[in-house]
């Protein structure tokens, strides 16, 4: 009896993977367990085991396609079985969609530690419909709730050639703001919805002509393995060379294709060295091949002047009168903002908290904890674990009021505020309570990023059940915020400054010293808070500041 294999999900936030190998071929056994192919997500480079016991008798996408979860990718027989003939390199059109999952279970991934670099997620591409015309692009889906989406930006003009996964137009929800990439590489022939327009979902946005292969098939690949090969030979660079020069830019965000990825493996390339010449400097295939067709000498000389030159002062604007319409996020903070103010009765409450402590913990460590943990320590994860620790003890701030009924939540789902240029977005670092100090900080550094970058998901945004908002970065003494409904409470961080300070000893003695001091401020929805319960948990969130004692990894 024939056996479906299925693409894999790599991790919750995984929707697709490329295959970059076949380790069987057509019409050979394969023993259950044995590793069948190799796959390429975001996440994670893995080899997929075979399921059963059997023969290979059909391989339904070649190397390089990229291909979504649970679609069937190739058929295993009982032995003896009819084989079919490999796939011919793959259509734009037949996008793995076109292939209905499989019932039978993936290969469990193996369990990945918490403490583990958050991966790099994406928004799912523009859906394509092949026509006559070309492919045409339609607005997709950004949650189960959203039914339509407003066309912020477009990133190409009519006219300009686009590659797969390279970002297409910007769109905004009611969720979420987002890059929306390409499902196809080709030419964007006609743009039928502009800038501001609310489009419904599965509406055509655009087309795209000339559309080719979602990625190069297995033949393709070689092609371009051999041209780079042919590129360091003719370098006459040793391979140790490839990573010696100058980093372009290492405090950018490395943005590529799988292809890409593989290349730079193949070759040991470090991505950082690369000039990217897509969108917000995305690497593409063509990048690649023309840093590695480059002499190294070359390489060395050149890859310095990549860096961004330095911003020069920006210069008085002339005020002039204008009405500009509300972007569809700022239509929707101003919404939520008056509904959160009509429904909760708010109270604000103020501590001072003495941040020395942890001032110097920070100085002390923040080098070798951004070496051993690849991301900067800031004062964020202190604050949020010592939220965290208060919430779990005073669980009715992490509550919430639904049709006349106290909610109390199984979990801490915290929401971190972020600035934007164009409006605010609260993404969530989900079950808080769960994770430990190094964790959480690389939590809140990836959505935070990410956030700016418009690459959260749907799910990343929302159900939150307590928020913490940094207006204190601005150099606000304090802020007194607004609830995020449905939660009970909300803290606002302030401004972190030295100031004089009278502290008492034991023996009740009074110096003046020096203090790292920082205002807190804390709104809650009298409702479900009292007074009483506020102070409580205020002053367990100062106490664990003002005396942390745990280590931070």
């Amino acid at each position: 009896m024939p056996t479906d294999v299925i693409m894999p999900q790599m991790g919750e936030s995984i929707v697709e993977g490329t295959i970059t190998k076949w380790l069987k071929k057509v019409g050979e056994p394969v023993e259950k367990d044995e590793p069948l192919f190799e796959i390429s997500t975001d996440k994670v480079d893995a080899e997929i085991p075979s399921p059963v016991a059997g023969v290979l008798t059909e391989i339904k996408f070649p190397e390089g396609a990229t291909v979504e979860i649970n679609t069937v990718v190739a058929v295993l027989g009982d032995k003896g079985s009819a084989v079919k003939a490999p796939p011919a390199p793959e259509k734009p059109a037949a996008k793995s969609a076109a292939s209905k999952p499989a019932p039978t279970a993936a290969p469990a991934p193996q369990a990945k530690s918490q403490a583990e670099p958050a991966p790099e997620t994406k928004a799912p591409p523009a859906v394509a419909r092949p026509t006559s015309g070309g492919i045409e692009i339609v607005m997709p889906q950004m949650g189960e709730s959203i039914f339509e989406g407003t066309i912020t930006k477009w990133l190409k003009k009519v006219g300009d050639t686009v590659e797969k996964d390279e970002p297409l137009f910007e769109i905004s929800t009611d969720k979420v703001d987002a890059e929306i990439p390409s499902s196809v590489a080709g030419v964007l022939t006609e743009i039928r919805a502009g800038e501001g327009e609310t489009v419904q979902i599965n509406m055509v946005v655009a087309v795209i002509g000339g559309a080719v292969a979602a990625e190069a098939p297995s033949a393709q690949l070689s092609i371009e393995s051999e041209r780079v090969s042919s590129a360091v030979a003719v370098s006459g660079a040793p391979q140790a060379q490839l990573t010696s020069p100058q980093v372009v830019d290492a405090g950018r965000r490395l943005r590529s294709s799988p292809l890409v990825r593989r290349i730079a493996k193949e070759h040991n390339v470090d991505l950082r060295m690369v000039p990217g010449s897509g969108s917000d400097g995305r690497i593409n295939k063509e990048d690649i091949l023309r840093y590695l067709s480059q002499p190294a000498g070359q390489r060395q000389q050149a890859t310095p002047t990549q860096a961004k030159p330095k911003a020069e002062l920006p210069q008085a604007k002339v005020l002039t009168a204008d009405v500009v319409p509300l972007t569809k996020m700022r239509s929707i903070i101003a919404q939520r903002m008056v509904e959160s103010v009509r429904t909760s009765p708010h109270v604000h409450s103020v501590y001072k908290v003495d941040m020395t402590r942890i001032a110097r913990m920070r100085e002390r460590e923040k080098a070798g904890f951004e070496q051993r943990n690849g991301v900067k320590l800031t004062y964020m994860p202190f604050i949020a674990v010592a939220a965290v620790e208060a919430l779990r003890r005073f669980p009715i701030v992490n509550a919430s009021l639904i049709e006349n009924a106290i909610h109390y939540h199984a979990n801490i789902n915290l929401g971190i505020a972020v600035a934007l240029e164009w409006g605010l977005i609260v993404p969530t670092v989900r079950e808080a309570e769960k994770r430990d100090f190094v964790s959480i900080a690389r939590s809140i550094n990836d959505l935070a990023g990410r956030a700016r970058a418009k690459k959260l998901l749907p799910h990343e945004v929302g159900g939150s059940t307590f928020t913490l908002t940094n207006p204190g970065i601005f150099g606000d003494e304090f802020g007194m915020p607004i609830i995020n409904q449905p939660e009970a409470a909300i803290l606002a961080i302030g401004a972190l400054k030295k100031e004089p300070v009278v502290l008492t000893d034991g023996e009740g003695n009074d110096t003046i010293a020096i203090r790292s001091m920082q205002y807190y401020c804390l709104g809650f929805d009298h409702r479900l808070i009292d007074g009483a319960d506020a102070g409580k948990f205020m002053s367990e969130f100062k106490r664990t500041l003002e005396t942390w004692d745990r280590a931070i990894g």
